[in-house]
């Protein structure tokens, strides 16, 4: 199972660099922040119990965040 979090945090650290290339800044350290996470939980050795206990969290706290986001802040069909 920590292999699986190294794996997320090689992922977001392509997304870190692309989101960066391309100009989103706010993204890009972002993700950043989510590639150190990775990283650290990948080498910490913890039981399979409380990988699956955190990941859990983890999207628990994302799709939080993302509903708040898209329903009090995004603004549809503004674009570029």
């Amino acid at each position: 199972m920590d292999r699986m979090y190294r794996v997320l945090s090689f992922w977001t650290g392509i997304f870190t660099v692309m989101f960066y290339v391309g100009g989103m800044n706010v993204l890009a350290l972002l993700f950043l922040a989510q590639t150190g996470f990775f990283l650290l939980l990948g080498y910490l050795r913890l039981s399979e119990r409380m990988y699956m206990y955190i990941f859990g969290a983890y999207l628990t706290i994302f799709f939080v965040g993302f509903t708040y986001y898209t329903t009090f802040h995004f603004v549809p069909g503004t674009g570029h």
